[in-house]
């Protein structure tokens, strides 16, 4: 499948949040030239209009693309955002769980709970409750949700944002079980992606650093993480659920240090 061709998500409708920037707004852009419809959500209505103006800028049918500002873990304007998007596009076939925060750097014991409340309500409880309203306002399509390879090991000073990316991996299964076979529900694992969030972590010679230890030699790009979401997102994805994909150069395969 080319996807970047016209009509692969024709007459879909995707909901993103998280979308104002980075990798949301990449994803939108790529399912918006698939065809498809695109509310995109985020916390500050500002970013929101300026991402939606650039992209009829662009040449986007401004008939296609919507904004609903929406604190991710406020469960009133989740629901009203859902509703938004249904009533202006006449339904909702995709929703993507892309919002996260970390505003917690350190040892995993010494984080205060108003920092791990918020984290998991971001990272975690925002997944399953974004899916159920979308579901029971009519989704029968997919649902991707974005974790991180850190999900999948330990890592030094961000182990409780680990810790919720962990359990969206596994919230992607169990959702894929009790929504099957009307909704597929499939996981995203980028590893590093070069973003403004993530610039602290990249930006100067930080980077040829890191690329050096990733088997593809290079730190990954928003459009390499929205291709994938277009792929789970399509037909071309019809019999896979339940799994995650993970998009991160080669980074996980990198051996330990163990002995071998």
């Amino acid at each position: 499948m080319d996807q970047h061709q016209p009509g692969v998500l024709d007459g879909k409708t995707a909901l993103i949040t998280g979308a104002s920037r980075g990798i949301g707004l990449a994803m939108a852009k790529r399912f918006l030239a698939a065809g498809a419809n695109v509310m995109l959500s985020s916390r500050t209505e500002a970013d929101l209009a300026g991402a939606v103006a650039d992209l009829v800028a662009g040449g986007v049918d401004e008939a296609k693309v919507a904004y609903q500002a929406a604190h991710v873990a406020d469960a009133g304007q989740a629901q009203a955002c859902v509703a938004e998007t249904v009533a202006r596009f006449s339904g909702l076939d995709i929703l993507v769980n892309n919002a996260g925060t970390n505003p917690y750097f350190g040892p995993l014991i010494d984080i205060d709970v108003a920092r791990a409340q918020k984290t998991f309500e971001v990272n975690q409880l925002s997944v399953v409750m974004w899916t159920s309203y979308a579901v029971k306002a009519g989704l029968r399509g997919s649902v991707i949700n974005v974790s991180s390879i850190g999900g999948l090991g330990v890592e030094r000073g961000i182990g409780w944002y680990n810790v919720t990316k962990a359990a969206v991996l596994h919230i992607t299964r169990q959702l894929a079980y009790e929504l099957a076979p009307d909704v597929r529900v499939n996981a995203l694992a980028p590893g590093l992606v070069k973003t403004k969030l993530s610039r602290a972590l990249w930006e100067g010679p930080g980077e040829e650093r890191i690329a050096a230890r990733i088997p593809l030699h290079r730190l990954g790009l928003t459009d390499d993480i929205a291709s994938a979401a277009l792929f789970l997102a399509s037909d071309e994805a019809s019999w896979i659920t339940g799994q995650t994909l993970v998009v991160d150069g080669g980074s996980t395969i990198v051996p330990g240090g163990g002995a071998g």
